[in-house]
Order: structure tokens, then sequence, then C-alpha cells
């Protein structure tokens, strides 16, 4: 059965990354593993206690051994949340611009990369899944196994049905919604967690179980660390679109990132 990995990947290296990975059962998709940085990721593979979420370059060699572990295999797609392209990004690329065309009523344009964020960071980890057989997936079509960009935001709106993104980023409360005291926009925040968690566990059986929202004391890099978790499991949904023809490119030859599209089927 097929298999996709999540990768909210931080533009920095000090940053942690959110890692999950989806499998494909007789009964449907499942989240097999859900951690909130490469290293967490890998030591739950390995049956390893799990260490405190830290920051760290990718490592794709370790990340499929860890698939392997897993799942008894290394995924087939892999979807991270990072700008990449084919060659160097210096400024908005036609991905970006054909996102933000799409999505920029909606509030969902994309942030601008540079040379520097995520800069070599990003050609990095499209360099190494490349040596390990994942090529990058553009406008040119879908490769299997293949790595591929993905933007949860959009993905969102797509898997909620929304006009307009959902406000669900732990650092963005006070915009969200000023006028509330802290602990109802905490309640808000959790409530609008908990939404899109049962929009996911109805695509990937599982998610539920392993991101129950935090408990309402939770505050800090907690908040930032389950905000990861859930980004991870919503590129790997964007994996499980692509492989099932549910998902289709925006961008050019160099650089696309790939949206879940309603009504699209496999061939």
């Amino acid at each position: 059965m097929r298999s996709a990995l999540g990768i909210d990947a931080a533009w920095t290296a000090t940053e942690p990354s959110g890692v999950a990975l989806a499998v494909e059962t007789a009964q449907g998709w499942r989240l097999a593993a859900v951690e909130s940085s490469y290293a967490r990721f890998r030591e739950l593979a390995a049956g390893a206690a799990v260490s405190p979420a830290r920051g760290e370059p990718p490592n794709p060699a370790s990340l499929l051994d860890a698939c392997r572990r897993l799942a008894g295999r290394t995924p087939d797609l892999v979807a991270v949340d990072m700008p990449l392209a084919l060659t160097r990004i210096v400024g908005r690329r036609p991905s970006d611009r054909a996102i933000s065309s799409a999505f920029g009523a909606a509030k969902a344009a994309t942030h601008s990369p540079s040379e520097l964020r995520p800069g070599k960071l990003a050609d990095r980890l499209r360099e190494d899944f490349a040596r390990e057989g994942y090529s990058l997936c553009t406008a040119d079509g879908l490769r299997s196994p293949g790595l591929m960009e993905v933007y949860p935001h959009a993905a969102l709106i797509r898997l909620s049905g929304d006009k307009t993104r959902l406000t669900y980023k732990a650092g963005k409360t006070t915009i969200y919604w000023r006028d509330d005291s802290r602990p109802e926009r905490l309640r808000r925040l959790r409530e609008v967690w908990r939404r899109i968690v049962a929009l996911l566990e109805a695509e990937i059986a599982g998610v539920a179980a392993a991101l129950t929202a935090p408990a309402p004391e939770t505050r800090g890099r907690a908040l930032k660390d389950y905000e990861d978790r859930l980004d991870a499991v919503v590129c790997a949904y964007v994996g499980i679109a692509a492989l099932e023809g549910r998902a289709r490119p925006y961008g050019d030859k160099d650089s696309a990132i790939w949206v879940p599209e309603p009504g699209l089927t496999a061939d």
C-alpha cells in the first residue's frame, strides 16, 4: 500500500519542523506517526525516549529510514510546506504568484521567499531528497517517488470549503480576535483546531486520537508544537490527494505548489 510523508518545514535550521506519516490500508488511510521535530520523529521510529522538540537541518536519509521502521517502506510522496524550486530561489516565483492569484481574495497569499529564507536550506532539502530518488514534482506532473511543495492555508480552504483562510495559527490570535481576552482567544483557537482535526480525521483515520486539543492552561512552545504537528498532517493529506489524483500544481516547470481540488479524480 502507498504512504505519504508530510513535513511542516521551518525556514531556518533553528526552529523545529513537524513531521507526519500516513499509510494506506485496506480500510483507507491512517496516521502512522506525527511528531513536532525531525529528531522526535526519528526517536519515535527507533523506539527511543522522545526528547523536547528542537531545530536542526533536514536529513532526508534519516527521515526515510524512520519511515521504513514505522511503515515497512519509504513513502511514495513527500509533501513539504517550504518553497522549493529546481533553480535558486531569489524572490517570488510564478508558483507564489499563481497561489496568490487563486487564494489572495481568501487572505491566503503565500509568504515571499528570499535568498536567505529559506535559501540554502530549501536547496539542500531538495538536493538531498533527489539523491534518495525523490525528484521535485512541478507543473510537468506527478512523480512517484516524488517531492512536492504544498501550502496548508490553501489546502485547508479546499478541505473545509470556507471562503477565507482558517484562523488556526497560535501566534496570531491577537490579530484574529483582538477584542477578546486571552482565555477567550485560546478557547476559540482550540475550537478551530478541533474542527480541522475532525476534517482531517475524515481523510486519515487516527488523526483525532493523535491530535487531541491542548488543555486550556497550555501556553507557549507547547501550542506551537501542536500547530506544527497539525500542519504536518495537512501536508500529508495533500500528498494523499495528489496520489489519488485529487490535487493540481500551481506554477511552472521550475516550481509548483500542489493544492487539493474538488471534483478532480484519478485517471
